[in-house]
């Protein structure tokens, strides 16, 4: 009960800073992943399931852990990568309308008094990006799905920023296959003054262009070694036109469509203001590291426990995100150390083998050690399995 009690104590109530550690975090990542021509800062969110509505930010809300709106926190993330390392940076919890407009709920869960005004999740990632700058957190270009690349806003709050982005947006992105030289008509004989800009072109869909495009439009290019052997995609590229419908100019970026050679019907569609001469080839693999912060939250849950904590208040739900990116960190660092001799090693296997090394001991370091060279032969016989499928399905 006493061991407990501490550690409850330094989660929700100990008053030390979340912000330090979770810079020190982002200072020891970019030191080996941060300011080389692949590292990019990647930005996604995470729901976690709660019960009640006592939990700070909790509400019913789009949880994608399962699939469908439903009672949870969420948290707006930021991870670091490069290649196929990757490890969180940075969080914000998201604050729905209905905490932020409530002075006393937000006061009995501990929220500070300057985190009270309510920002869209856009907002926070963009505070984030902004964030990771002024510490000198070195990266090439930004990554986020559809629910941020969709954001108008967020994309030309970047573009002046000088920021790169490479960004996911949905099926019906509006787009423009030539300068739409928005105007305001000239006054006409009868009736009020038009005052707003209107487009000289029709705007279309991306899925309504790319399926007008022909076969020999798609070129296909390999994005990295997975475990099945080289992943490959098709993948179209253009350059566009986006017109918010306010602005004196429309911005002209790539667009960037991928499919999967085994399901031509799984498209993605991003956009991108990369340097006009950016290849394709390259537009798609910036496209594909945004991968890697999926299993990055895939990973804090299942190793570090990212979702796994009993607090309710405002310091404590902070406190433990701190202490998972530091874990993090942490096995991020031990894989790289003993990549040369163990390089499967996971998660699963430094928390197994921590279970053994530190003071509580429940079974021998012999027994951790064999049953992680078992895990081992198994994950490894499931590659060489999966490529030689892959081998004879060429």
């Amino acid at each position: 009960a006493a061991n407990h009690q501490a550690l409850q104590h330094m989660l929700s109530e100990s008053a030390w800073s979340e912000r330090a550690v979770l810079d020190q975090v982002a200072q020891d990542a970019h030191r080996l992943l941060g300011g080389q021509a692949d590292s990019s800062l990647l930005i996604d969110e995470s729901g976690i399931p709660k019960k009640g509505g006592h939990s700070v930010g909790v509400g019913r809300q789009w949880c994608g852990q399962l699939g469908k709106v439903e009672n949870c926190q969420v948290g707006v993330f930021a991870a670091l990568g490069c290649g196929t390392d990757v490890t969180l940076i940075d969080e914000r919890l998201f604050l729905p309308e209905r905490w932020t407009e409530d002075p006393k709920r937000c006061q009995a869960a501990g929220i500070p008094d300057t985190r009270r005004e309510f920002k869209r999740k856009q907002d926070l990632a963009l505070e984030m990006i902004m964030h990771a700058r002024q510490q000198g957190i070195g990266f090439a270009w930004v990554g986020f799905d559809g629910f941020y690349g969709s954001d108008p806003a967020l994309l030309r709050a970047l573009e002046e920023r000088g920021e790169v982005f490479v960004g996911d947006v949905h099926s019906d992105q509006r787009i423009y296959l030539a300068d739409p030289q928005p105007l305001v008509p000239p006054v006409a004989p009868r009736g009020r003054p038009p005052t707003r800009r209107q487009a000289q072109i029709p705007a279309i869909r991306v899925d309504h262009w790319v399926a007008q495009q022909p076969l020999e439009a798609w070129r296909r290019v390999t994005l990295r070694d997975g475990t099945q052997g080289p992943l490959q995609v098709e993948v179209l590229h253009q350059r566009v036109w986006l017109w918010d419908g306010e602005e004196a100019q429309a911005h002209c970026w790539h667009l960037i469509v991928r499919r999967e050679i085994g399901d031509p019907t799984e498209i993605k569609y991003s956009l991108s203001n990369a340097p006009v001469d950016t290849p394709p080839a390259r537009l798609a693999f910036m496209q594909g590291q945004r991968y890697w912060i999926e299993r990055a939250l895939q990973q804090a849950k299942q190793d570090v426990g990212l979702g796994d904590y009993r607090v309710r208040g405002w310091r404590g739900w902070h406190h433990h995100m701190a202490l998972v990116m530091m874990a993090m960190l942490f096995t991020l660092e031990e894989r790289r150390l003993h990549h040369q001799t163990r390089p499967l090693l996971s998660g699963t296997d430094i928390r197994a083998l921590l279970n053994q090394l530190l003071p509580r001991r429940d079974t021998t370091l012999a027994e951790v050690l064999r049953q992680m060279e078992r895990r081992h032969r198994k994950r490894q016989a499931a590659t060489d399995s999966a490529r030689r499928r892959k081998q004879l399905n060429e």
